[in-house]
């Protein structure tokens, strides 16, 4: 994707992706033409604080518009359109709204959880505009949206909100049964022999002293989960119990979601997303369909397969009143960008 020369007010939607470790950013016109992109580091204020949050933001905004060629000290676009890990609240959404308005990079701002951005690019560009949406991507969320607006969420806070999952949890359990079937404590599995030589070393106790001195980061640990689906894939009994509770847990979200909304007997499209996901694994993917198609039978499954900008600016689009068509435009902008790999933080 290349800059395209914007005229004033400037684009249509500044749309904002913020995750953990990396935050993207675009600015599109009303045809859904992307003019200009920029990439920067994580600005989940959670993890790095209001301050750097803010600034990550404004790094990204401010790049974009010089990109198009627009001046960075006044408004770039109608509406900005960000879907931002760490809102996890409804409150905290609001306040998140009021801070990024607050910038003035537009007239309008809206701010929601980033799973609302994974819903709406599993929907048609042209329908009604509600389903349920999963990530399962570093972590695990779910959000649905029934046909009259309401909308259900979880708190996805991690374990002390109920949440087990995501690439985090996955590949923290791979390296337990690893540790664990190495020293006696755990059943056999090919998951020890598998995670040490993916780490180079001979016995896994070394992985986990590498990791408790500091020579190991923990952000490694995310090239596990493509191991734990290959080791599962080999018929390995820990290794596929695992990977069964994973799509076991996205389910019970989905159909606990439809409940709440009165969707169960409905056809109601259900957006998978997240590096999890997007993997394909046969295993994970083949038992979410089985289990979804017992108890949502009028389900319609969707793997989500453009990055999560492409929802923020679906869901600014939406906010201006574009076409249908300047969807498509956007979608085909990002089909081909490349997925990061299972488990990566998002």
């Amino acid at each position: 994707m290349t800059a395209g020369q914007v005229t004033e007010p400037g684009a249509a939607v500044l749309a904002i992706d913020g995750g953990n470790s990396k935050t993207d950013a675009a600015l599109i016109a009303a045809d859904g033409s992307v003019l200009a992109t920029a990439r920067g580091g994580g600005s989940n204020y959670q993890n790095r604080g209001t301050d750097k949050a803010v600034e990550v933001l404004r790094g990204l905004a401010a790049a974009a518009a010089d990109q198009a060629g627009l001046p960075a000290d006044g408004q770039i676009a109608a509406h900005t359109s960000a879907c931002l890990a760490g809102a996890d609240l409804p409150d905290e959404e609001a306040d998140l709204t009021a801070l990024v308005q607050a910038q003035g990079w537009s007239r309008t701002s809206s701010v929601v959880n980033d799973t609302f951005a994974v819903l709406r690019s599993g929907l048609d560009d042209a329908g009604e505009h509600w389903g349920i949406g999963v990530t399962c991507g570093a972590g695990i969320n779910c959000v649905g949206v029934a046909p009259d607006g309401a909308t259900t969420r979880f708190l996805s806070l991690g374990a002390i909100s109920g949440d087990w999952g995501g690439g985090g949890e996955l590949s923290m359990e791979s390296l337990f049964a690893a540790v664990r079937a190495e020293d006696g404590r755990g059943r056999a599995t090919a998951l020890q022999a598998a995670v040490a030589a993916h780490f180079g070393v001979t016995e896994v106790r070394d992985v986990t002293i590498g990791l408790h001195l500091g020579k190991i980061p923990y952000g490694d640990l995310h090239g596990l989960v493509p191991l734990l689906f290959r080791v599962a894939g080999q018929g390995d009994e820990v290794a596929t119990e695992l990977v069964i509770r994973q799509a076991d847990e996205i389910c019970v979200m989905v159909t606990v979601a439809a409940g709440r909304l009165g969707l169960t007997n409905s056809a109601v499209p259900v957006a998978l997303g997240g590096s999890i996901l997007r993997a394909r694994d046969p295993l994970l993917s083949g038992r979410i369909t089985e289990r979804l198609s017992a108890e949502l039978p009028h389900a319609s499954l969707r793997i989500v397969d453009v990055p999560p900008i492409v929802g923020a600016g679906l869901l600014g689009l939406d906010q201006v009143g574009a076409d249908p068509a300047a969807a498509a435009t956007l979608r085909a902008a990002y089909l081909n960008t490349a997925a990061p790999a299972a488990g990566a933080a998002e």
